[in-house]
């Protein structure tokens, strides 16, 4: 086809990014499975494997989905109708358009944006650290603008980090802020508990946010291009680090708002002082 694809730091919200496989039997592990066949084509945001409706007779049906609608063409055609783990040959296609996906795709968590960095431009082909960090004191919770009394103390801290791509002389920022709730608001363990879930929160949705900026284009040869994705062009990018600290300082800073899939605490680990992602490439 001599297509260049481009590819977003997004959940694949498309059907041609999604595959559905049936005919598959039941056996321990079936999404493992499924993940080591397919991921071979590709990075994969997700697979799930479901027993058939009832009328559909025994055995299960899977929904692949792929970061890369060309990616999973490549897997829809090679794998159709092979055996690939299993004994009876599989059927692949490449999922019809359906009502159910979002208009508007979500930006990918920081995990997954690390990933999808890490396979594209390789590890040392990005890299980010934290602009600022900084405690947001006298913003009100929803609940005490609701006039409620409120239990619950909690901790804001907003974030500003900086991603650069060396090799293709990119550079965005991401703002996000993070919110925790203390506990039990008397025990200063807990404070530093939840300043510590606030900051790593506000870390990785700004990080994800950075990321939103970043096109990847894939050419058929696999060699990859990244472009900044001016329509996104924001205040972040433009202004100098001391602008952006004073800006964030006053609470000026409008932020950007990505609607963002969930991040995931457990994966941003709390041993350390800093997301373990803030790190300089060499």
């Amino acid at each position: 086809s001599g297509m260049a694809e481009v590819v977003e730091f997004r959940v694949p919200s498309s059907s041609a990014q999604t595959l559905l496989v049936w005919g598959l039997e039941p056996e321990p592990g079936l999404e493992h499975s499924l993940f080591l066949a397919f991921s071979k084509f590709g990075p994969l945001y997700s697979v799930q494997a479901h027993r058939n409706a009832a009328v559909a007779g025994p055995g299960y049906y899977a929904v692949i989905k792929f970061y890369s609608a060309g990616d999973a063409s490549r897997a829809q055609r090679t794998c159709n109708g092979q055996r690939l783990f299993q004994k009876t040959p599989l059927k692949v296609c490449v999922c019809t358009k359906q009502k159910g996906f979002q208009q508007q795709a979500l930006a990918l968590n920081s995990n997954k944006c690390q990933e999808l960095a890490n396979h594209y431009l390789g590890f040392n082909g990005w890299s980010s650290r934290i602009v600022t960090l900084q405690n947001v004191p006298g913003f009100a919770s929803e609940n005490e603008e609701l006039g409620r009394t409120v239990q619950k103390q909690s901790v804001k801290y907003l974030c500003a980090v900086e991603v650069t791509l060396p090799n293709h002389g990119v550079r965005t920022r991401g703002a996000a802020l993070g919110e925790a709730d203390v506990e039990k608001s008397e025990d200063p363990l807990q404070f530093v508990a939840a300043s510590r879930r606030a900051q790593k929160l506000a870390a990785g949705k700004a990080l994800s946010s950075a990321f939103q900026k970043i096109l990847l284009i894939v050419l058929e040869n696999g060699k990859v291009a990244a472009e900044y994705n001016s329509t996104q062009e924001e205040l972040t990018d433009t202004l100098t680090e001391e602008e952006l600290k004073g800006i964030v300082q006053v609470n000026e800073l409008s932020l950007e708002q990505h609607d963002l899939e969930e991040e995931v605490l457990s994966d941003l680990s709390f041993d350390d002082e800093l997301p373990s992602w803030e790190r300089q490439s060499n």
